[in-house]
């Protein structure tokens, strides 16, 4: 099993979570998250323009088993992309186990 850890632009939510949804990862936690980056992100305010180093991201977090780890990382790749610094990452580890709560089970029928 992995773990797809991804940092993604928060405009580009939807379409990541749909396309995901359409090569059959159904599940996957996510947070806003703030961060620091390449990008330089600005701001506009009444004419002004100012600039900030706090860039507003969404953390997607998706354990699947090894045969979807490519489709999904390929989804992400091809969703999240703008071709602008700033798109994001996304980091793959290995998962040791999984567990089942309401049952007990464990394995990677429990992500099904």
């Amino acid at each position: 099993m992995k773990k797809i850890e991804a940092i993604i632009r928060k405009s580009k939510y939807s379409a990541v979570k749909k396309a995901l949804h359409e090569v059959g990862v159904n599940f996957f936690s996510y947070w806003d998250v703030t961060g620091l980056g390449n990008e330089k992100a600005g701001h506009v305010y009444r004419g002004v323009s100012y600039s900030t180093s706090d860039i507003q991201r969404r953390y997607l977090s998706i354990v699947v088993n090894d045969d979807f780890e490519e489709v999904t990382v390929n989804t992400i790749l091809k969703e999240a992309a703008t071709g602008d610094v700033g798109d994001g990452k996304i980091f793959v580890s290995d998962i040791k186990e999984v567990y089942r709560i309401r049952t007990g089970e464990k394995g990677g029928e429990t992500l099904r």
